[in-house]
């Protein structure tokens, strides 16, 4: 249905979100999330893969080549990992903020909360310091 909606208000998936990424080898982080919906709000559990700079989930912990995400986030869009046990008024929360939304998950235990915080929060910096290395410019080395 979401899918259905997607493809009706022009938001279909791009399929380079994930190309290139080989999510079913050697992922940096995996573990099973409680995520809230994009649309209809209702929490499902999902199977998390953290690989290259992307956070993709799935149906199931058994990831394969032919595996097909059913959504991946570019981590280097985010803004903010944190803590939201005080917003959603449930144990174990955390939430993930780009400019445009704030996704919500709910981890099993706070170690693991913890650990997908850190996990996220250092691909954020990596990719964040990438961009601003690549965006220097040596300003004695220009040619006047």
């Amino acid at each position: 249905m979401a899918s259905l909606w997607r493809a009706a208000a022009g938001l279909t998936e791009k399929p380079n979100d994930y190309d290139g990424v080989e999510f079913w080898s050697n992922p940096e982080r995996t573990g099973w999330l409680t995520k809230q919906g994009e649309y209809i709000k209702t929490w499902r559990r999902r199977w998390f893969v953290l690989k290259q700079g992307k956070l993709f989930w799935f149906k199931e912990s058994t990831i394969t080549r032919a595996s097909k995400p059913r959504g991946v986030i570019p981590v280097a869009s985010c803004l903010t990992v944190k803590g939201a046990e005080d917003v959603l008024n449930k144990a174990n929360a955390f939430e993930l903020s780009t400019r445009a939304e704030t996704m919500y998950f709910i981890a099993d235990s706070e170690k693991e909360k913890e650990d997908w915080i850190n996990s996220i929060g250092r691909c954020i910096v990596q990719h964040s310091r990438s961009l601003t290395d690549s965006e220097i410019v040596d300003y004695d080395s220009a040619k006047r």
